[in-house]
């Protein structure tokens, strides 16, 4: 077996240069780290999240490392705001050709004991918030043949107990997501989920310190325990998210639509993926694998739905 040839971020051409990117959630964790990959493959940032002095954080970071973002202290729940961000990035560059949409937290919790403003404020963030924004920028995506990237979760498919909200919530994000891409192949716009599994992200750092109490404090070995009661070889990091973001969203990728990326459970026997060669040269496929299903509506094999998933 041939060994991909890994390219360095240094010796990349930027992917993306002139694209301009909404990313909501960017203030921490996943939406943070697909900001600044994005910047680092040329594309101007709209930062939008509800804490101002993160948002700016991260901004300040972009800027520091020779990108360009602007940002929006913004909570999507309000109905007015997911149009308030795209008219942001107009004022700020004239256009849209991305949107990721991150943002959004559900409680969990036993299935009586959530209230009925615990389901609406989960739907109000994720799911609503993401239907607003791309509703908005959808007639400046066409224009300029965009895309759009919902990152959502594998609790849509199987969520658990404790993740009634957050697995109805995701659900729903996966099926948007089919709808819209169907839509977009109509009108040009690119559209994909990414289903993330455990990722080292502030939230779940919490947990691992709570659980670690089984351990004797050890934190890691609360993580090893994690990720083998859910069959997975490692926990996911924010960047390995962020790598197969830029990667969809860059014009290596623009054959695929209607695609949800999963974490992955067990590695193939040669350990790598069936991603496209360029995506194994740029060292994606060392955390995701591509699994395509024919749409049963058309007579040809086109891919209509994926999923890239996590070793």
């Amino acid at each position: 077996m041939v060994d991909p040839v890994i390219v360095p971020d240094a010796q990349r051409a930027a992917r993306l240069a002139g694209k301009i990117a909404i990313v909501t959630g960017a203030s921490r964790g996943i939406g943070r780290a697909i900001a600044l990959r994005l910047a680092r493959e040329g594309s101007a940032l709209v930062l939008a999240a509800r804490d101002q002095k993160t948002l700016i954080g991260v901004a300040d970071e972009i800027a520091a490392g020779g990108g360009v973002a602007s940002w929006v202290a913004v909570d999507l729940r309000v109905t007015a705001a997911p149009a308030a961000v795209v008219r942001a990035a107009l004022e700020a560059y004239g256009a849209i050709d991305i949107v990721v949409n991150n943002a959004g937290a559900t409680r969990r919790g036993d299935f009586l004991e959530l209230s009925e403003a615990d389901w609406a404020d989960g739907f109000a963030l994720k799911f609503f918030g993401a239907v607003r924004l791309v509703r908005a920028a959808w007639p400046h995506l066409q224009a300029r043949r965009g895309a759009v990237l919902n990152i959502i979760g594998v609790g849509g498919r199987t969520p658990g107990p404790e993740f009634a909200i957050g697995g109805s919530v995701n659900g729903a994000c996966l099926s948007f997501t089919k709808a819209l891409a169907d839509i977009g192949i109509r009108d040009g716009i690119q559209v994909n989920a990414i289903n993330p599994g455990f990722v080292r992200t502030d939230r779940l750092r919490g947990q691992l310190e709570a659980a670690a109490a089984d351990h004797g404090g050890d934190t890691e070995a609360a993580a090893t325990q994690l990720a083998r009661r859910s069959n997975v070889v490692r926990l996911g990091e924010p960047d390995d998210v962020a790598n197969l973001a830029a990667f969809i969203l860059s014009p290596e990728s623009k054959v695929v639509a209607g695609c949800a990326g999963r974490s992955r459970r067990r590695p193939d026997k040669n350990g790598l993926t069936a991603l496209p060669s360029s995506a194994r040269r740029r060292g994606v496929a060392h955390n995701w694998r591509q699994v395509c299903y024919p749409d049963p509506r058309t007579r040809n094999r086109r891919q209509s739905f994926c999923q890239f998933s996590q070793r």
